[in-house]
């Protein structure tokens, strides 16, 4: 009998070795797919704020260029600011 039982130890052992084995593999497969998946969405976000950057230059750049050849919001600005100083004199 001690031999029958050294056998199915043995089997049990074996058979645990195969099932944490699988495990091991199943969590190293999910873990790389997520690993992945967050590369790629840090990617995508790179991107987006490089597009985002570019945008907002441009942008910069439309508000300098039109910005100076208008002479009508200094004007306002600068009526609003004699009209501050006319009513606190």
């Amino acid at each position: 009998m001690d031999g029958h039982d050294s056998e199915d130890a043995k089997q049990s052992t074996a058979d645990m070795t195969i099932f944490v084995q699988n495990l091991l593999q199943q969590m190293q497969s999910r873990f790389q797919t997520m690993s992945d998946s967050i590369i790629t969405k840090i990617d995508e976000m790179g991107s987006r704020i490089n597009e985002l950057e570019q945008s907002i230059n441009d942008l910069k750049a439309e508000m300098g260029v039109e910005g100076s050849p208008s002479p009508l919001p200094p004007s306002k600005s600068s009526s609003d600011e004699v009209k501050k100083e006319e009513g606190s004199a």
